[in-house]
């Protein structure tokens, strides 16, 4: 029995040491990615893919590092293992300029019509019309949103370029609002078997980018969908930390983000326990704080975090 014991331990070691490892390749390969150093992107992908090729989204981003590399085979190779694992934005897929490379390849046919069954099949029950307008939905969310992004990295934060984006993105989400809460008091929080993931997101995002009233009204609606598999644990993560930011309260998840006005840096809002907060986003599916925050080009060092909070929260108040 004890040698059964010493075999779990080192078993369990050798799984935490791999894990561990394919959260920093995948990280790194994220930025590399980021700062368009696609061919080391697309080895360290192919390093993390070693240990595990199980994530949808991180097989497809490493597809999209390989075909920006030139890497044809690793392209598709990744590409067919993300669809298997359930990889299903079809849009995406086929307008996703990473991926122009692969077009004239007649893999991209085969790898395209391979979704196109894979969803057919899955949307036999689907609520077409409901599917549609979600998705439509969606689009509006997204739109100035991506060119948002794009402005924010030729001018400042108050230029008239971003101020006359945010104008237009706040009219869509007014409008998107209105069909939202209209589906959400009619029919529920529908889940993707009726509509599919990628339409249902789009409610959430919407509750997301509304009012916090209106986010509150809706919580205990989201938490019950969550129960029921009809909505992300990790979305519901995201709108819980909203709400606390919006009430004056600190975060619990740390999924968000503030720019400091004096000098224009972002940084981690204030949370609640930091110390625990990688163990509290594990239970909700998301990764740790040390690869979130490289999407602002930030550095997780939670000793260094706990000594800034109380100026942290002096910022926020």
């Amino acid at each position: 029995m004890r040698n059964s014991i010493f075999t779990l331990l080192l078993l369990f070691l050798f799984i935490s040491v791999d894990a561990q490892e394919y959260s920093k390749l995948i990280g790194e390969a994220n930025q590399l990615y980021n700062t368009k150093d696609y061919k080391r992107s697309a080895d360290l992908f192919g390093k993390a893919f070693k240990i595990e090729s199980r994530n949808a989204s991180h097989l497809y981003n490493g597809a999209c590092a390989a075909a920006l590399a030139g890497n044809t085979t690793a392209a598709f190779e990744w590409l067919d293992l993300s669809i298997e694992n359930g990889w299903t934005n079809l849009r995406h897929l086929k307008s996703d300029t990473d991926l122009d490379h692969l077009h004239s390849n007649k893999k991209w046919r085969k790898t395209v019509e391979k979704l196109e069954n894979k969803l057919a099949e899955a949307e036999a029950n689907y609520d077409k019309p409901l599917q549609a307008e979600l998705l439509t939905i969606l689009e509006e969310d997204q739109k100035y949103r991506k060119q948002m992004h794009e402005a924010q990295k030729k001018f400042a934060q108050d230029s008239k370029e971003m101020q006359d984006l945010w104008k237009i993105t706040l009219q869509k989400d007014s409008i998107n609002l209105l069909k939202v809460k209209k589906i959400l008091d009619e029919r529920g929080w529908v889940g993707k078997q009726k509509v599919g993931a990628e339409a249902n997101s789009a409610i959430f995002l919407v509750i997301q980018h509304s009012d916090v009233e209106t986010q509150k009204k809706y919580l205990p609606m989201m938490k019950e969908a969550v129960a029921k598999g009809n909505a992300n644990a990790g979305s519901l993560a995201l709108l819980i930390d909203r709400i606390e930011i919006k009430g004056g309260r600190k975060q619990i998840y740390g999924s968000q983000i503030g720019i400091n006005p004096n000098t224009n840096a972002e940084y981690v809002l204030p949370l609640i326990d930091p110390d625990n907060v990688d163990a509290r986003r594990k239970e909700v599916g998301l990764g740790p704080m040390s690869d979130y925050v490289r999407n602002w080009n930030l550095v997780w060092e939670v000793e260094k975090y706990k000594k800034e909070l109380p100026e942290i929260e002096k910022l926020h108040r």
